[in-house]
């Protein structure tokens, strides 16, 4: 995955010549159809709103300058900066992509026109990848109209304004390839992807559609070299316009913060819990003195609903705590025990630094042990200090996990510690091999298994689903 930035200088261009036909009869060469001159007039109509940004930031790079076996020094290097961005309102104030400029400085805006402005950082969301610049311009701006993102179909005809590759103001076509992509570049991606060329430079430029509605915001690229691959992918233009009025409206885009850790819940969760289909995200972690513990979600819970909204996906939830208002207070329906609840939550604005989030459960696997493959210790102090933990409560350490078992497929291994066995902690191997006998015996086909890896003691544990008996 590349982040469109932009190369100063344009890639060396492949020219293939003499290339021979089968003979055939000379036809009578017949001028190039005409653009519909509608969409030629839109496209014109919206380069105005459209603008380049380019600045400085500091590389540091170590360099050597006193011989060739002399021990290299750190030097301050200027890193150029390219990418681009939309006039969202008249008075100066453009949206662009973060990472186009974090850390630069020197700005220059440059319009359609050929004007150059110098333009200042106004505001930035960086887990959401947005900034806003300001210019001072002599006389009102173009500025964008938006469009509704969640209206946006697939198949359907977009293009692309930008500077592609540091080249000057381009303008691409194609067509919307897919909705809600997660490419795993921001904890709650929800994006349009297109293939319409995005390249470095692109970054913070608008996806329009065909009435010239901004409906997406261009900010990444996955291609197995630095150049477009036909997969672009678009902030949907909703969250970004979203984003940008709190971002002009509070100065800062305080996004909302309750302090769980959530999965999304799966085929195998769900049969582990009893649950008919699998609906809802799954409460990993509840941290300590913040909203989710003070409204008394636990771990183990099913959020189903957030502010009276459908949890229809894990990252689905997130964006809602994202967008929620710090300070009130919002509904959470939950699944606990079989019963369905509602608290009231009340969001923080969410601190740093940015937390993570688990990936998707791994396959089963076929072989299941009694024991389900783990071989465990009670935690001792003597453990905790061998294996750096710096956990406070309690569980039971593995200490091996045997090859080609559920468990081992699934990524526990050496090192992790077991906190629970469906709702009960446990503190020893013998309570958490009672916890998977009840399971079998009930009939189950997983249980569920909190696990802290080894790796992830700062961003918090993590639900398992292990294969106790046969596929139901």
């Amino acid at each position: 995955m590349h982040h469109c930035f932009c190369r100063a200088t344009l890639p060396s261009l492949l020219l293939v010549t003499g290339l021979l036909l089968p003979s055939r009869p000379a036809a009578v060469a017949q001028p190039a159809p005409a653009a519909q001159p509608s969409q030629v007039e839109l496209i014109r109509g919206l380069l105005p709103t459209v603008v380049s940004i380019n600045a400085f930031a500091v590389d540091k790079s170590p360099t050597n300058t006193t011989g060739v076996d002399a021990p290299a020094i750190a030097a301050d290097k200027p890193k150029p900066l390219q990418g681009s961005g939309l006039i969202i309102d008249p008075s100066g104030v453009i949206l662009t992509n973060n990472h186009t400029v974090a850390g630069g400085s020197d700005m220059q805006v440059t319009f359609s026109d050929g004007t150059h402005l110098p333009g200042r950082l106004l505001a930035n969301a960086s887990r959401i990848d947005l900034a806003l610049v300001k210019v001072d311009p002599p006389r009102p701006l173009v500025a964008v109209r938006w469009g509704d993102s969640d209206a946006v179909q697939v198949g359907q005809r977009v293009f692309v304004v930008g500077n592609a590759l540091g080249a000057g103001m381009s303008v691409t076509s194609g067509i919307v390839s897919a909705l809600h992509r997660n490419i795993k570049d921001t904890p709650y991606d929800d994006l349009i992807q297109t293939d319409a060329a995005i390249n470095h430079g692109n970054s913070g430029g608008p996806l329009f559609d065909r009435r010239g509605e901004v409906i997406g915001i261009a900010t990444a690229i996955l291609s197995p070299t630095t150049a477009s691959a036909g997969l672009g992918f678009a902030i949907p233009a909703n969250d970004a316009r979203f984003a940008a009025e709190r971002m002009l409206r509070d100065g800062q885009f305080r996004q909302g913060y309750i302090g769980i850790k959530t999965e999304q819940v799966t085929q195998d969760m769900a049969a582990a819990l009893g649950m008919a289909r699998p609906v809802g995200s799954i409460v990993a972690a509840v941290r300590l003195g913040e909203p989710a513990e003070a409204a008394g979600l636990r771990e183990g819970d099913v959020v189903l609903r957030y502010d009276n909204e459908a949890v229809t996906d894990d990252r689905g939830l997130l964006r809602d705590i994202v967008r929620s208002s710090v300070g009130r207070a919002v509904p959470v329906t939950v699944l606990r025990d079989g019963h369905e609840m509602t608290v009231e939550v009340t969001p923080t604005a969410w601190p740093e630094p940015a937390t993570t989030l688990s990936a998707a459960t791994p396959k089963p696997a076929k072989l299941v042990p009694g024991d389900l493959g783990l071989s465990l210790s009670a935690l001792t102090a003597d453990l905790r200090a061998r294996h750096g933990l710096q956990m406070q409560r309690g569980g039971v350490l593995v200490d091996a996990v045997a090859p080609g078992t559920d468990a081992f497929d699934r990524g526990v291994q050496e090192g992790d510690v077991i906190l629970r066995v469906q709702a009960a902690e446990v503190g020893s191997p013998s309570e958490v091999q009672a916890a998977i006998d009840a399971a079998r015996a009930a009939q189950k086909a997983f249980v569920m298994v909190m696990v802290l890896a080894k790796d992830e003691q700062l961003s918090g544990p993590h639900w398992v689903a292990l294969r106790v008996g046969l596929s139901p």
